[in-house]
């Protein structure tokens, strides 16, 4: 019997958090993003200065902070599709859901996606990643935006997803 081992290597990239506004909130962190396998990326880390609750995390289109976080763009989404959660069969490549801040406005973020990659068509590297004010209702909300953005509010803070060396 032949023994076939496919050997994956790792990718890791960095996050480095910083606020779009300081004036209104001064939300900052650090997350590692691992590709460990095809279709298995990890994203950990903290984010800090929040309001308790739930924020919209997504990743953005464009690398660029020229006019703060404003200048990110859009939610990610080559394949033109509706707003939804990060379980959603459809959903915009970028679209992470929520994470959960404590009272004292700490988000200690473990989340783990199949859709984005550190690699090929839906790589996320060199693009942005944003802390939104408010809870992302996941394309489920009656709000106009629900379907674009998920409601979810200001951008609070934004970093550009960089591929560790």
């Amino acid at each position: 019997m032949l023994l076939e081992i496919i050997v994956i290597q790792e990718i890791t990239a960095h996050v480095y958090l910083r606020p779009h506004n300081a004036k209104k909130r001064y939300v900052t962190g650090e997350l590692t993003i691992i590709q460990c396998a095809p279709n298995l990326v990890r994203i950990t880390g903290n984010v800090y200065g929040l309001t308790e609750g739930l924020h919209g995390f997504h990743v953005h289109t464009k690398g660029d902070f020229s006019d703060g976080c404003t200048s990110t763009g859009p939610h990610f989404n080559p394949e033109n599709v509706a707003h939804g959660a990060p379980d959603s069969p459809i959903r915009h490549v970028g679209d992470l859901g929520n994470i959960r801040a404590n009272a004292e406005g700490i988000a200690k973020v473990h989340i783990t996606d199949s859709i984005i990659s550190l690699t090929g068509k839906n790589s996320i590297l060199g693009r942005a990643l944003v802390i939104h004010s408010g809870e992302d209702d996941l394309g489920r909300g009656n709000h106009s935006l629900s379907l674009t953005t998920g409601n979810s509010g200001d951008r609070w803070a934004c970093g550009i997803i960089e591929r560790d060396v």
